[in-house]
């Protein structure tokens, strides 16, 4: 016990250790999941997960770790990794643990990063500081998001909610929509079709185009862990939010509208009965998630659903090797140069020669 170990994912026995650990802990947060990082990890990427077992409690930190030489100013050749949490919110999650414990991992994780090579290391942390261990490294606040606390009972969460939520629910129902709860994912491909839709019409980054197997493995891989809500015309869906469950709370993971229904407004229907069925199941709160530009329209949107909920989204960075990093900054430069470009990294981007 109180030892740090790090678990790899494609070890079956540290699989089986790592899901153990995290049925003991009573958050059971979806993010730290054995079976929720793989999703998020590229050919030639390795999942692991930094931990410790006290006994009493512990600590589960899962990272995906990208091979540097796979950018392409590397040629290939330049060895070792660089870290990052899962998409989504992450560790070092910790519950029951001491201020040395806490030490000892710290200490852990950067004697191993440094034997493995693993050069920075960048994670999204969970919105409630009470399930993270403090964190070794540089915390930054981003952009701002959102969360519903359940507290309350019906009458006074309808009442919290901005007038133009209640106003829209309203014209939702009118119209004759109702809500689907989908535990299995037996109406995939019409979620498919309106998430990508929905991805399209927004212009989204690439890397939101998540390909049917990702979804497929999310319901094969991760039960209870996740629901479908659909919001149906008919028999038709025309909005649909896929929502991961953890012990306490509930989160808007991805989703979309059809644009002609928007004027019927079911997807306000579907977060109330989202919030709802949170509360029902005995959740702490519904995390709705930020925005896409910070405080933008989406952004606002779903605050009106909980105008004091605001919570601010912090990411941690850790340089453990600073020669190797400037190294590489530099190495970066210098085949931008070679290509007949200025680079002026993102000041906002971390690590620097992935920006």
């Amino acid at each position: 016990m109180n030892s740090f170990r790090v678990l790899e994912f494609a070890n079956r026995e540290d699989r089986s250790i790592w899901l153990a650990l995290w049925q003991t802990w009573p958050d059971r947060e979806i993010f730290a999941h054995p079976n929720y990082a793989p999703l998020f990890a590229a050919s030639g990427d390795q999942v692991v997960c930094a931990s410790m077992n006290s006994g009493e409690g512990g600590i589960l930190f899962p990272m995906i770790l990208r091979p540097i030489a796979g950018e392409p100013w590397t040629g290939g050749t330049v060895p070792g990794w660089d870290a990052i949490s899962p998409y989504g919110y992450g560790g070092p999650y910790s519950w029951r643990c001491s201020e040395e414990e806490t030490e000892t991992f710290s200490a852990g994780l950067q004697k191993w990063a440094t034997e493995q090579g693993v050069v920075s290391l960048f994670a999204r942390l969970s919105l409630f500081p009470e399930q993270i261990a403090s964190f070794d490294g540089e915390v930054l606040d981003n952009a701002p998001n959102v969360v519903r606390f359940l507290d309350m009972d019906e009458n006074a969460l309808w009442r919290d909610y901005a007038h133009k939520v209640r106003k829209n629910v309203n014209r939702a129902r009118a119209s004759g929509l109702r809500i689907e709860i989908d535990e299995t994912g037996k109406r995939l491909d019409e979620f498919i079709q309106i998430y990508h839709d929905t991805m399209q019409r927004r212009n989204a980054n690439a890397g939101y185009y998540f390909p049917r197997d990702f979804f497929e493995q999310i319901c094969l891989n991760l039960n209870s862990q996740f629901v479908f809500f659909h919001a149906l015309s008919g028999n038709m869906v025309v909005s649909t939010e896929l929502v991961l469950i953890s012990a306490r709370y509930v989160y808007s993971f991805l989703g979309g509208t059809k644009e002609e229904f928007f004027d019927q407004r079911p997807n306000d229907l579907l977060k109330h009965h989202i919030i709802l069925w949170g509360r029902e199941n005995g959740k702490r709160a519904f995390v709705l998630g930020g925005g896409y530009g910070g405080p933008d329209g989406i952004y606002r949107y779903k605050l009106s659903f909980a105008p004091r909920g605001e919570i601010k989204f912090r990411t941690g960075r850790i340089i453990f090797d600073q020669q190797a990093y400037e190294k590489l900054v530099a190495m970066r430069r210098e085949w931008e140069q070679q290509q007949g470009r200025v680079w002026v990294p993102r000041p906002d981007f971390f690590p620097m020669y992935r920006s």
